[in-house]
């Protein structure tokens, strides 16, 4: 091995192990879509206790934006997205990850699938959102969900209770058809265009409207929803479920790389389901 060598440590003036495994280290299944993925990695980012480089959470990410358009399969028109999805999670596998997430919601209709297929542990989305959703509104509150028509139809939030929370349910209040085609839907797709401005419009007429109907919060339950509204800008307390992902698994990671100071806030039950 020469001094030209990158495996040479510079600093400690010894070889660097050619394979080492990586306490902590988050894999993420993204592209789903692109923006959103690096949406997720700011939030992971702003969770993290971090003072240096060195203090913040090892994560590896998959982001093929190739993936199959879940809305489209989930509705049979389209080709089913999980043989490139679970393509994207052995990726993470051989990279080392010690837990998988997606920060995509209608991702998450072939989430077990994904989960048997890869074989590691994963946290939902959902469950993160709810547990929030519960805190901000309580079970007496309803909530409105902004979400692809495919997340609503298919029941991914409303049909959810977490096995940690049992018998507390949300209130779900939902947009209405037409707010999804004239508001939801095209801002989604504003986003995923770059039209950052024109779906930020679109996502707060969709959350005005569920206000004016009763709701005390809501819910963003698609990734490219919060890329362009939040606390700052919303009619609305809103619960980010990306954001509520990026806090679990930055939870896990430093619970693996630290356990004795970790070890009352591990979230492996939501890990494991």
């Amino acid at each position: 091995m020469t001094e030209t060598d990158p495996r040479v440590a510079r600093g400690a003036g010894s070889a660097l192990p050619e394979e080492a495994e990586v306490a902590g280290l988050v894999g993420v299944l993204g592209g789903m879509g692109p923006l959103a993925t690096i949406d997720f990695m700011r939030k992971m980012l702003q969770a993290t206790p971090a003072a240096t480089d060195q203090e913040h959470v090892p994560v590896v990410v998959s982001s093929i934006p190739q993936v199959p358009d879940r809305t489209r399969a989930f509705h049979g028109d389209g080709a089913s997205p999980l043989h490139a999805m679970v393509a994207s999670g052995r990726r993470l596998v051989a990279a080392g990850a010690g837990l998988v997430l997606i920060p995509c919601n209608t991702a998450h209709l072939w989430f077990d699938e994904i989960r048997l297929a890869i074989g590691l542990p994963m946290l939902h989305l959902v469950d993160a959102a709810l547990e929030e959703a519960i805190a901000v509104a309580g079970s007496a509150g309803r909530i409105g969900l902004m979400a692809t028509d495919a997340t609503l139809a298919s029941g991914l939030y409303v049909n959810r209770v977490p096995s940690d929370m049992p018998g507390r349910g949300v209130q779900w209040l939902l947009p209405t058809a037409r707010e999804m085609l004239e508001l939801v839907m095209p801002g989604i797709a504003a986003v995923k265009a770059g039209q950052l401005g024109a779906g930020a419009e679109l996502f707060n007429g969709a959350a005005l409207a569920l206000k004016q109907r009763g709701a005390s919060a809501v819910v963003l339950g698609c990734t490219e929803i919060p890329v362009v509204i939040d606390a700052a800008n919303s009619p609305l307390p809103v619960i980010d479920a990306t954001a509520a992902l990026a806090r679990r698994a930055v939870a896990w990671s430093l619970a693996q790389r630290h356990p004795a100071a970790h070890s009352s806030q591990i979230v492996e039950h939501s890990a494991c389901r």
